[in-house]
């Protein structure tokens, strides 16, 4: 299975985040999965294609614009590297070599690429499933604010089961192979 992995490319975060993406990379891996990501380096996305690529046999396809290809910014490690003309070619790519989407810790790209799988799924034109890592209640907010959305009548209520937050690796890798 090819699991994209969503999440901050800034090293300037807390160590607690950056570990539990380290993790989540070998659990990925050990689990015999292929790891998609944007292609960085630093940060959320390179600590888990590291702990990807850390477990022996680990594998894992960057994809990102070409003109980030500046020493530092993308992980050379891939066993496959796609480059892409602009930021709306990569998400294509990456939703569609995605069989499902984990959400990591990360600022406002994390959110725009969760919010573009989460609106595809919610009109129809995706069913992958996609899983909220919630590492030390950084996604709580988000999922006050997707509650709240249904709540209010912005979104029907059944919408809020097409994503999952977990608090642990293993619950959200559990959820997502039975899917």
């Amino acid at each position: 299975m090819n699991i994209c992995v969503f999440g901050a490319s800034s090293d300037a975060i807390s160590k607690t985040y950056l570990d539990a993406a380290y993790s989540f990379g070998e659990q990925i891996a050990r689990r015999g999965h292929t790891l998609i990501f944007g292609g960085g380096a630093t940060g959320v996305m390179g600590q888990s294609v590291r702990g990807a690529k850390s477990i022996d046999g680990g594998r894992a396809v960057g994809i990102a614009p070409r003109y980030f290809d500046e020493d530092g910014v993308l992980y050379r490690g891939c066993d496959e590297f796609i480059f892409t003309d602009t930021m709306r070619e990569r998400i294509a790519f990456l939703i569609d070599r995605a069989d499902a989407f984990a959400v990591l810790p990360g600022g406002v790209g994390t959110y725009q690429e969760f919010f573009e799988v989460f609106v595809l799924c919610q009109v129809g034109q995706l069913k992958k499933p996609i899983a909220v890592y919630n590492v030390d209640g950084c996604y709580d907010e988000l999922y006050n604010l997707l509650t709240v959305t249904a709540d209010r009548g912005f979104m029907q209520k059944d919408n809020l089961s097409l994503c999952a937050f977990f608090e642990n690796a293993d619950d959200l890798m559990n959820y997502i192979e039975r899917l």
